[in-house]
């Protein structure tokens, strides 16, 4: 009776280790790593400072959610280096006016790259494909028009930065 109760006890104590983790303990960034240097991500698209408004959500996600300390810079004297590459840029008309033909919502596409290496050149963090979308509104009174266009990339950034910075620290 003794073994069979030790059995099942162990049994259960087998079964409830299912390999799960909680968020954040899964991190790519080995424990020896303080700062991390984040120059300014490359545009290679035609799109007016679109990598100033990805590196800055980045840099404002990785100070208010982690303990690193972030540089900017080229990182010579950091433990890790996070560099990106805004890939391409686009804006698709999404719905027209039916009375004026014109374009009522749109929406930006923004792609990029990014890796994170260690002081060593070793890769920490890739990936190549990063997608992200925005919706917007087109004005189409011209007395109080406001071109929405900028907002919409600044929501881009930021959903970009703490997405990035999630898979980052948690390992997805």
């Amino acid at each position: 009776m003794t073994w069979r109760v030790l059995g099942l006890a162990l049994a259960g104590l087998l079964a409830t280790g299912c390999g799960y983790h909680t968020a954040g303990r899964a991190a790519l960034i080995p424990g020896g790593i303080k700062t991390i240097a984040i120059p300014g991500f490359v545009n290679q698209t035609q799109t007016y400072r679109v990598e100033q408004r990805v590196t800055e959500a980045v840099v404002r996600e990785f100070n208010t959610r982690t303990h690193y300390r972030v540089m900017h810079g080229d990182g010579r004297d950091a433990d890790a280096t996070l560099l990106g590459t805004i890939l391409s840029t686009s804006s698709t008309p999404l719905a027209y006016d039916s009375r004026t033909g014109r374009a009522a919502s749109a929406l930006v596409t923004v792609s990029m790259k990014v890796s994170l290496t260690d002081a060593h050149g070793k890769a920490l963090y890739q990936n190549a494909n990063y997608v992200f979308h925005e919706q917007y509104e087109v004005s189409n009174d011209l007395a109080s028009f406001f071109e929405e266009d900028s907002p919409a990339m600044e929501r881009l950034s930021r959903d970009f930065a703490r997405s990035l910075v999630a898979d980052i620290l948690e390992g997805f």
